[in-house]
């Protein structure tokens, strides 16, 4: 189980290493694009009873952490349906992707 960590503003975001690597190319690609977009996701029950959701921005910093040293196995279909979902709604539901 990897992390991703927004702006240090929120505890990080418990993301599996496959989705994250996934992740990493989908808003790498928005990002250096200079493109802004919503993402959501269902947070630990524990903290947050609702969803979350952050404005990701390219001024904001943003850290990817793998718990794997070896990087996953990327799937380009499943990049595709990533980036075809973000684009047209606007927004990354991460417990929407697979």
């Amino acid at each position: 189980m990897g992390t991703l960590e927004y702006n240090s503003a929120r505890p990080v975001i418990d993301v599996d290493d496959v989705t994250l690597a996934h992740l990493k190319i989908v808003i790498g690609t928005k990002l250096r694009r200079q493109e802004s977009f919503m993402m959501s996701w269902l947070p630990d029950e524990k903290e947050h009873t609702g969803r979350l959701s952050i404005w990701m921005h390219p001024s904001i910093p943003l850290a990817l952490s793998f718990d794997e040293i070896v990087m996953p196995v990327v799937d380009p279909k499943r990049i595709e349906r990533m980036m075809k979902q973000l684009n047209a709604s606007g927004e990354l539901v991460l417990d929407q992707l697979a």
